[in-house]
């Protein structure tokens, strides 16, 4: 008997659903014999206490990536991520005594829920790595393609590990991969029902008018049937989060709706009091740092304190930038420079600041002057921008919306030592601007939350 796939969002529906039966049981089965003063499921709040710690559990959950499959599918980081997520969940859930229980006299049923949260919630996860983290729950496509993109696309695929590729239909058979048929002779209405494939991936790119004639005649059969039938683009987007390296042409019109952005006139409201209210924190927390910064500036980052440069802004207005110096003074006497990895210009109190993102909080000022906006694309130089443009195609898109202190290629992809890198960086931004929308825009202040706190700025 075939067994059902699991689709992604499915996965994380799952995963978040099983955790809040877990809480909810483990709390309500041990409040009867071992935290019974502490969380009484008789008392007339108690609604509100679990929906407080429930809120915090899965607030944590994202910014420690519990919610992420690739974390999920590893013990280590599950252990990880697990722990820090009810540790953090505690401590929030005993801070907050407005909105949560009044602390027990014995103090170590505070440890009790926290173990007995951690645990089960742990072996679940176990169990979900060894039972439906499986081939066997992927789902089973079909892929067709040009032979030009196809050993790239399989690739892919294989390396996403989240889909079964049962056959490919193609006009040359690839030896590294089995399975393979011939799109010019092959019915695809008999083959789909013998290989059960429950999602067809489609690329037209390459092939000759009479082989798209003959894909989308049996392309219409298959829609009466129920087959699912995505295009190549949107199926890598939805297993890469960037758009496809085709919409970098003359037809990127057809694919990204730039218009869009401008209609949303209450969604960019709401974002700019967000600017102003978190810039104005933001350039708070900064000057009651700063005399610290000051002092270890003087013994480990000798030189001035901040760093001014010219960057494109929106439309390619050019504005200053402003950041805490992290390097050695004069460090592009030789002219503008890309930042490597492992740069040797870091000085080691800049290393700090670069890893904690601390280097960039001066540009609070810019956000609040409204040159930037909390979320974007980041402003690249003109230097280099210049270059870009003229080495990628299509680089100056990312100009159309306000650069950003932090951005979907910047918490996806945030080293970028080549031109290559470039690219797909620029792929991330116009999936962010194609996309944009409160929920993405929270999916990336959590990751940037994490990039801080597992130190892993650049």
């Amino acid at each position: 008997m075939k067994v059902s796939h699991i689709a992604l969002s499915e996965r994380k529906l799952l995963l978040r659903s099983f955790d809040l039966i877990l809480i909810i049981a483990t709390l309500w089965s041990s409040s009867y014999f071992l935290i019974q003063e502490y969380i009484e499921f008789d008392n007339q709040l108690i609604t509100q206490w679990i929906i407080v710690y429930v809120a915090y559990f899965f607030l944590f959950g994202e910014i420690f990536q519990l919610y992420d499959l690739r974390t999920s599918s590893n013990r280590f980081r599950v252990v990880r991520s697990l722990f820090i997520t009810v540790f953090m969940t505690t401590l929030a859930f005993v801070f907050t005594p407005y909105l949560t229980p009044s602390l027990p006299e014995n103090r170590i049923q505070i440890i009790y829920t926290f173990v007995l949260v951690f645990l089960p919630v742990m072996l679940w996860r176990f169990a979900y790595i060894w039972i439906l983290f499986s081939p066997k729950y992927f789902k089973d496509i079909m892929v067709i393609a040009h032979s030009s993109k196809m050993n790239s696309f399989l690739t892919l695929i294989k390396n996403i590990g989240t889909h079964n590729v049962v056959c490919y239909l193609s006009d040359k058979k690839d030896d590294e991969y089995g399975n393979f048929f011939d799109i010019s002779s092959t019915n695809l209405y008999k083959l789909i029902k013998s290989t059960a494939a429950k999602e067809i991936v489609i690329s037209k790119n390459g092939f000759s008018q009479e082989i798209i004639s003959k894909i989308n005649s049996d392309i219409i059969t298959l829609f009466e049937e129920g087959i699912n039938i995505k295009s190549y683009e949107s199926f890598y987007e939805e297993i890469t989060d960037r758009v496809p390296k085709e919409y970098l042409d003359h037809n990127f019109y057809n694919n990204i709706n730039l218009s869009s952005n401008n209609e949303k006139k209450l969604y960019q409201f709401f974002r700019r009091l967000l600017d102003v209210f978190i810039s104005i924190i933001g350039l708070t927390i900064l000057l009651l740092v700063l005399p610290l910064i000051i002092i270890f500036n003087l013994f480990f980052n000798r030189g001035p304190i901040f760093y001014i440069q010219n960057r494109v802004g929106k439309k390619g207005e050019i504005f200053k930038i402003y950041k805490l110096r992290s390097m050695v003074v004069n460090a592009e006497k030789l002219g503008a420079q890309y930042a490597t990895k492992n740069d040797k210009r870091i000085t080691p109190f800049g290393k700090f600041l670069r890893n904690t993102r601390l280097d960039e909080s001066p540009q609070f000022f810019n956000i609040l002057k409204g040159d930037m906006s909390l979320i974007g694309p980041r402003p690249e130089r003109p230097e280099f921008v210049k270059d870009l443009e003229v080495k990628i195609s299509l680089y100056a898109i990312r100009h159309i919306v306000k650069p950003g202190l932090t951005g979907w290629a910047q918490v996806n992809f945030p080293y970028a030592g080549s031109i290559e890198d470039q690219e797909k960086k620029l792929r991330y931004d116009l999936f962010y601007i194609k996309k944009q929308n409160p929920y993405l825009d929270f999916k990336i202040i959590i990751k940037t939350i994490t990039t801080v706190l597992f130190f892993r700025g650049q």
